[in-house]
């Protein structure tokens, strides 16, 4: 059973000139569903392809061309709703959403207003041991993308690429629970983990498959408790949007800066106007856009090509059924089964293949000892060389076999790093490995005792100074522990000077 209590951070206050402000954030986030086929056409959506070499006549709005629904994005967007605890809409409709853009084909965008595919959810995001913010998800719904503007080829023409029109995008809209920069980024970071566990996005913000519009108002303390209490959102103050995120430490700063441009106008005796802005991550500052619009501005209305979806139960409740274990599930039974910290099991968990990889290591064998070397060596090297877990040298079954010779007294722990460190350069069976370049650890104590034996004969001084001071025997277990190439069982080198000494 996960164990979900917490408590909530208190959100960030601000001091301006005139008291105190707290920030009120809500986001709309853009995820790619992840599908070979976009929409309402069978058209690829592979990053990365020639411009235009990805558009069918769907997409390019030909006449009488008509959109056919891809089943697979509806699952997927299902399988999204379930998994951030959301009510699936058994009967959902499309819309179509007027505008012009040079790169919309249609002249109208095709996407969800009054009948959304998912309703209500919730997202728990972890912001430090015992802490974290419940964030309520208001709604996710089904749209196409629009294809993509050049600027910056041409001095005097603008150029469009059609690949990315009618790529299928959940937008998933929050409601305004978020209160801080750092946990804006640890929301669209959850989203993330979420949906790459499900398989439903893969979440590469790089590629524009994860984008998030951010709402950003300021508010006076005790103005988002009344708005809680009233659902009056007057209380929380004039929100502004910034369009198109998507680098988490960017939404840090743009809700940072804009959060301190909003009190600086109240302060100063002015309003917040409403409007969508851009952030400039060169200058650190947002700056206009346009006017923020409202659903009448887009002139919706039901789109006349397409049916309504209606669901079947039981169809829902086989996605249910098919569902992974998600992230804080997987986290909670990591520190329940295998012993290991609170902190360790989010680092392992949040990535699934991480996960899997670390489970495999530590299957049958000690949790936190698998946990450390899953963390610290693997990972560690990992990160230094700019890998990813699948493009590990060393796989689960190769570290397993080092963590059973050092759990059988075959080798010790640093020759266990000396082996991973050929195990990564040129692979191999570690066990093998061992045998074949006589790295298996001296437990023989006589051994052991004649080299303590002659180390000491020959340091008199030293010696005398170790029986005086027993912190100085640490000198001669080094020395043994050289002599011997690392070898030796450092237990038994221990116990042996340690009996020496006391004679």
């Amino acid at each position: 059973m996960l164990d979900l209590t917490f408590t909530e951070p208190a959100p960030r206050v601000i001091h301006g000139l005139e008291g105190d402000w707290e920030m009120v954030i809500g986001m709309e986030v853009h995820a790619q569903v992840s599908s070979k086929a976009k929409l309402f056409s069978g058209a690829s959506t592979e990053f990365g392809a020639e411009p235009n070499s990805n558009v069918s006549f769907v997409d390019a709005a030909m006449p009488g061309m008509l959109p056919v629904i891809n089943e697979f994005c509806v699952e997927q967007a299902v399988r999204t709703g379930l998994g951030l605890n959301a009510r699936i809409n058994l009967f959902s409709a499309f819309d179509r959403k007027n505008y012009f853009y040079p790169d919309l084909p249609q002249g109208y965008q095709i996407s969800q207003l009054y009948h959304p595919i998912v309703g209500e959810g919730e997202v728990i995001v972890w912001m430090g041991e015992g802490t974290a913010r419940r964030v309520r998800i208001e709604r996710i719904h089904l749209e196409q993308d629009a294809g993509k503007s050049i600027h910056d080829m041409d001095p005097e023409y603008s150029f469009v690429d059609l690949n990315r029109t009618g790529v299928a995008l959940m937008e998933i809209v929050s409601r305004p629970d978020i209160r801080s920069p750092e946990e804006a980024a640890a929301y669209v970071g959850k989203l993330r983990q979420i949906m790459r566990y499900l398989g439903t996005c893969d979440g590469n913000m790089q590629n524009g498959n994860l984008r998030a519009d951010v709402n950003v108002s300021v508010c006076r303390p005790g103005d988002y408790e009344k708005y809680r209490e009233t659902g009056d959102f007057s209380h929380l103050g004039t929100r502004c949007e910034i369009k198109n995120m998507n680098s988490m430490r960017f939404i840090q700063q743009a809700i940072e800066y804009e959060a301190r441009r909003q009190i600086a106008i109240l302060e100063d005796g002015g309003e917040v106007v409403q409007e969508t802005r851009l952030y400039d991550p060169n200058k650190g500052e947002t700056r206009s856009m346009r006017s923020k619009e409202e659903a009448h501005d887009y002139r919706y209305f039901p789109c006349p090509d397409l049916l309504p979806l209606e669901l079947e139960a039981a169809w829902v409740e086989e996605i249910r059924a098919s569902l992974p274990e998600l992230p804080d599930a997987k986290k909670a039974r990591f520190v329940r089964d295998y012993g290991i910290t609170e902190y360790d099991a989010g680092v392992l968990t949040a990535e699934r293949e991480a996960a899997d990889f670390f489970e495999e290591v530590a299957r049958g064998r000690d949790g936190k000892m698998a946990a450390n070397w899953v963390i610290n060596e693997l990972f560690g090297r990992l990160n230094k060389e700019g890998r990813t877990i699948g493009e590990s040298p060393v796989s689960a079954a190769q570290l397993g076999a080092i963590l059973d010779l050092i759990r059988k007294g075959d080798i010790s722990g640093k020759i266990a790093k000396d082996l991973f460190e050929i195990v990564w350069t040129e692979g191999g069976d570690p066990v093998r490995i061992v045998e074949e370049r006589g790295m298996k650890q001296v437990t023989d104590s006589a051994a052991i005792e004649k080299v303590v034996d002659e180390i000491m004969a020959a340091n008199p001084a030293q010696l005398e100074k170790a029986k005086a001071n027993p912190k100085v025997a640490g000198w001669f277990v080094g020395q043994v522990m050289k002599a011997t190439q690392g070898k030796a069982n450092p237990q038994v080198v221990n116990e042996i000077v340690r009996r020496k000494l006391a004679g």
